[in-house]
């Protein structure tokens, strides 16, 4: 049984950082999926891959890891640059701006 573990990042849907925090540890899966004939479901007979655990800190879950015996792979997470402008976003409708109006 091996694992991943890694920090995850923000959704593409939404500029929050929810749930991008912890550190996640998520089994590999060990058996392909395979489609069901009948009602065209994919399933697996894997249950281990629908298990994450959150860990506070990547020691924690490496930690976890080598106490059930399990090979990891822990994969950094990329740093985000801050997107910050020097006026802010209400730079956008000020009466004083320069320059073009685009929207």
């Amino acid at each position: 049984m091996s694992a991943r573990i890694f920090k995850p990042a923000k959704t593409a849907m939404s500029s929050g950082l929810a749930r991008t925090h912890d550190w996640v540890l998520e089994y590999t899966q060990s058996s392909a999926r395979e489609v069901d004939p009948l009602m065209g479901w994919t399933s697996s007979a894997d249950t281990q891959s629908q298990v994450t655990l959150r860990f506070e800190n990547k020691e924690a879950a490496i930690q976890y890891a080598k106490q059930k015996a399990l090979a990891y792979e822990v994969i950094e997470p990329k740093t985000r640059k801050a997107n910050i402008r020097a006026g802010g976003y209400g730079e956008n409708f000020a009466t004083t701006r320069r320059g073009e109006w685009t929207h």
